[in-house]
């Protein structure tokens, strides 16, 4: 039996480069080479397209191929360079294992949409969706779910910081992780947290602090059939959760402990992983996601965000949900691969 051609693109322009290689680097490890033919698609910071060996902490520097996916559907894969002439090689799908602007955010999707070539994960619209944190939580207000207060600026708006209730969050809008967020508690602070928010996005939330634990949910699947990993629940000694921010992630946080299955009640769990749904399937989503929520004392659910390409490495949320489920990761890969061969796009 021939085996799958599968590109898994990694890296990628964003501030989440890094992350995105580790993701690869565990992707890599569990891959079945007896199923699949795996070809490694590494972006570089710049934007430059690379065929690699393996997704290495030192890829950029090793023998790599220029290539890029062909945006013609007749040749539904990749376009490689070499001794001066192009090749074609033909895919079967495409694993985008990219993290923030350009890989979760619709923009990557829409290529692979032209290519004609089936992907993992949600689609445009839904990636668009749930990368813009205030389009996200205005769709799943309109479908029945509990949001934070929040309230969008844009580049040159004026902000009159006597408007809120201390303490705020701040963040970039359309960035992943928590690159450029910022707890503001007192209104002197907030303008140049609006600053720091910019960086990232000329679009900043400014976002009520819900007083609540953080739990979250990985969900696999195509509507109507979903499946829910097991719930975490993210234990903070000080401050508040700063995913990848740390110098040496795999040693853990300086402030927080990720607990798995959260110490949370039966009931409690089984409504957070309903309600993970329920924002999945409000704002389209469709392969996998990890929905991340607040849970309140009284036993409110609120939606926080949904990361539609989450992180794979060691050390990522997702698959320690989805290993407490019974799920060791090489079957996880196997399931986003049927997924993405089921629903494919043409």
């Amino acid at each position: 039996m021939d085996r799958l051609k599968i590109a898994i693109i990694f890296g990628g322009c964003s501030e989440e480069h890094p992350i995105s290689v580790k993701s690869a680097q565990e992707v890599a490890k569990n891959l079945d080479i007896e199923k699949y033919e795996p070809f490694y698609i590494g972006i570089t910071k710049n934007g430059v397209w690379k065929l690699c060996h393996r997704p290495e902490a030192n890829w950029e520097n090793g023998s790599c191929l220029q290539a890029m996916l062909s945006p013609d559907r007749s040749v539904q894969g990749l376009l490689v360079l070499e001794q001066g002439q192009y090749k074609t090689i033909r895919l079967d799908m495409v694993f985008p294992v990219l993290h923030g602007k350009f890989g979760e955010d619709g923009a990557m999707q829409g290529l692979l949409e032209l290519s004609g070539i089936p992907y993992a994960g949600c689609d445009i619209q839904s990636s668009a969706l749930c990368m813009d944190k205030s389009l996200a939580y205005i769709v799943a207000r309109n479908a029945g779910i509990a949001t934070p207060n929040f309230w969008t600026v844009t580049a040159k708006e004026n902000i009159d910081a006597d408007r809120f209730t201390y303490p705020v969050f701040v963040k970039p809008a359309r960035s992943g992780s928590s690159f450029g967020v910022t707890k503001v508690c007192r209104k002197e602070e907030l303008l140049s947290a609006v600053e720091i928010a910019r960086q990232y996005d000329s679009k900043v939330l400014i976002e009520e602090a819900v007083v609540g634990s953080e739990v979250g949910c990985a969900i696999f699947g195509n509507d109507p059939d979903l499946m829910a990993g097991e719930v975490d629940q993210i234990c903070l000694s000080h401050g508040f959760f700063k995913i990848h921010q740390e110098n040496e992630p795999e040693k853990g946080s300086e402030n927080s402990t990720i607990i798995v299955p959260a110490d949370i009640s039966a009931e409690a769990r089984l409504r957070v992983q309903e309600t993970a749904k329920a924002i999945y399937r409000a704002l389209g989503c469709r392969g996998l996601a990890r929905v991340d929520m607040f849970l309140k004392e009284d036993g409110e659910v609120i939606l926080n965000e949904v990361n539609t390409l989450p992180g794979m490495t060691s050390y990522s949320r997702f698959p320690r949900m989805v290993a407490a489920a019974g799920l060791p990761f090489a079957e996880v890969i196997d399931r986003i691969v049927s997924l993405a061969l089921k629903g494919k796009r043409r």
